[in-house]
């Protein structure tokens, strides 16, 4: 039977900057809170792992981290 493996995207809210830079790069994930101004994961089910890491890495404060979930 094949392992499937979950994943949770968890942003440190004090680390965000506003940049904004995950929203350009996956709007399908991450939307800008219009009360903190602070990027937020969208609760949905669309997963598209090489946007999500690219919008990862390209964060400047690098808050945002993909954990594998057991």
């Amino acid at each position: 039977m094949e392992a499937v493996l979950r994943y949770q995207i968890v942003i440190d809210v004090y680390r965000c900057n506003s940049c904004g830079s995950c929203v350009e790069i996956c709007p399908e994930k991450f939307y800008m809170n219009e009360n903190t101004d602070k990027a937020e994961v969208a609760d949905n089910d669309w997963w598209d792992q090489a946007l999500i890491e690219q919008a990862i890495s390209i964060c400047p404060v690098q808050c945002i981290e993909l954990i594998v979930k057991d």
